[in-house]
Parts: structure tokens; sequence; C-alpha cells
């Protein structure tokens, strides 16, 4: 048995979050100076990048988290009003700096050795705030069902990212400004509810006397 109603809703929130339409564009301005095994590259190591970085965090999350003393309601909660934070500045039609990088990274995005790997892979497309989902929805998963419903919605995922990156020169030519402008504000909607559930699920078990 697989939950299929976990996996649904880590593929929106990745998709969410990530935003790899968004990314298209920019993986296009980076990669524009390189020749086409230059942009295979860089393509490879942001693929590489994103699918391990995710396997460590779904695998390992929870452990780094005890390692350090962080209780996983608290890190829950944490991460919330971090989803929080991105998906109103995607309301507002911006990128959070959490994973689009402060003005002054932004500066050395083009002098990355592998683009793929910095800025692309990270933090662009696996940032603090996809991180932070992937441990709490891994930290979710209790049951044989839920375990399965979130190995198939991450692997489904990064599937579908590796498809969205391979078409990028396609996409590229076809997505509008405007385009890109409503579905980052579609998916801030989204993203805001998922991270309202979040923080209402820690602080259900921070606070349990809530629940009565």
């Amino acid at each position: 048995m697989i939950d299929l109603s976990l996996a649904a809703k880590l593929f929106a929130a990745l998709f969410a979050i990530m935003g790899p339409l968004s990314t298209v564009p920019i993986f296009l301005a980076l990669t524009e100076d390189l020749d086409a095994a230059g942009r295979r590259s860089a393509l490879l190591a942001l693929l590489a990048t994103v699918s391990i970085g995710a396997l460590v965090c779904a695998l390992a999350g929870n452990w780094v988290l005890a390692l350090f003393g962080i209780d996983v309601a608290h890190f829950r909660l944490a991460g919330g009003l971090l989803v929080l934070l991105i998906a109103l500045s995607m309301l507002n039609g911006e990128e959070h700096a959490s994973h689009k990088g402060t003005p002054g990274e932004q500066t050395q995005y083009r002098a990355a050795d592998n683009p793929g790997i910095y800025p692309l892979g990270l933090p662009l497309s696996l940032g603090p705030g996809t991180m932070a989902t992937i441990i709490v929805y891994a930290d979710s998963a209790r049951s044989r069902a839920e375990v399965a419903g979130f190995y198939t919605g991450l692997a489904v995922y990064l599937a579908f990212f590796a498809a969205v990156m391979l078409l990028a020169p396609w996409l590229g030519t076809r997505l509008s400004p405007t385009v890109l402008s409503v579905a980052k504000r579609l998916m801030g909607i989204v993203l805001a509810a998922i991270a309202m559930e979040m923080i209402g699920d820690a602080l259900g078990v921070i606070f349990p006397g809530w629940l009565h």
C-alpha cells in the first residue's frame, strides 16, 4: 500500500517551493556562455546535487537534528515559518533570499566553477526551505504506507524536475514573464497553505493543551 495523499502533498510542496519553471531561465542565463558539453555537465551536476541532497535530507535529516539536540516539533515550526516567508515572497512576485541568495551572493554566481552545483543546485533549487520541507515530511511518514508514499512522491518529483531541466532550452522559448509571474503567485498560495499545516502540526505537539 502507498499513501498517495502524502505522495501528492510532498510533490506539490516541492513543486511550489523549488519552482522548477522559474529555475529554467536562470539555468539558461548562467550556462549561455558554455558549449554543449559544458551545459550538459552543469545539468548533470544540478540533477546530482538536488537528488543526493534530497536523499540525504530524507534519510539523515532526523539524525542530524538529534545530533544537535533539536526537537523535531520545534524544527517543524521553524521550517513552517521559513516556508511561509518564502510563500509570502512568492505572492508578492519576489524571490526569498534564502533560495535566490543575497545581492552580494548573486554577483558571484557567474564566477562559479560549475553553476550546476552552485548556485543552481545549492541554494536555488535545494535551499533551506526545501531541505526543511523534506525533513518534516520524512519525519511525518511513520507507517509503511506513509513511508512508501513519501519516497514515491520524492522519486516522482525528482524525475519531473529532471525532465523539466532537460527541456530547459525548449521551455525557455515558451515561458513568458507573465506565465511565470502567474505561476509563482499560484504556487505561493499552495505553499502558504502547506506552511500553515506545518506550523499547526508543530504547535499541536508543542502545546498539546490547545487541541482540547
